[in-house]
């Protein structure tokens, strides 16, 4: 992976730093390595960092080698669209390419929660629309956030296997 170069653009120091929390996913090469790649990227990005374990995971809707999954949260001080921006750049340089939905992937980085805001944009969607139907979402937030997974959701998704690695 190419060494990380670009200083992200800050708001101005006033604004109060966010939680954001980031799903971390890949199945193609070596996908454990560019899952802890990208949570140490995601470091810089925040004042405070915590990661989840890593997790394993069948690919849904689709075919491909099993995911290795993880969350991270971190406090930012990264206006949601340029965390977005940031995320995109780490996945180019992690080699993603996005031939068709749900294609495999080298790396996939979304924003799952950006502190308590509901964004919803053509470009940008938050909470993600898809988080609370995912256990390799929930699971990992759940044990690094507990106060923003409910049972409830997580019982829902009892089906979907998960494995801790």
């Amino acid at each position: 992976m190419a060494p990380i170069t670009d200083v992200p653009t800050l708001t101005p120091p006033s604004r109060s730093a966010v939680r954001a929390y980031i799903a971390i996913g890949a199945n193609l090469g070596d996908a454990q390595q560019q899952v802890v790649t990208a949570a140490r990227d995601l470091q810089r990005l925040g004042a405070a960092w915590v990661c989840s374990s890593l997790y394993r995971t069948a690919p849904q809707g689709a075919s491909g080698p099993d995911y290795v999954n993880a969350v991270v949260g971190l406090d930012t001080l990264l206006t949601a669209p340029d965390l977005l921006d940031e995320l995109q750049r780490l996945e180019l340089a992690a080699g993603r390419e996005r031939p068709y939905p749900n294609a495999p992937r080298t790396l996939d980085l979304d924003i799952v929660l950006y502190g308590d805001a509901r964004i919803d944009s053509a470009r940008l969607q938050i909470p993600h629309p898809r988080m609370w139907s995912r256990a390799f979402v929930l699971v990992p937030l759940q044990e690094i956030a507990p106060n923003r997974v409910d049972a409830c959701h997580l019982h829902a998704l009892a089906d979907q296997a998960i494995r801790r690695i």
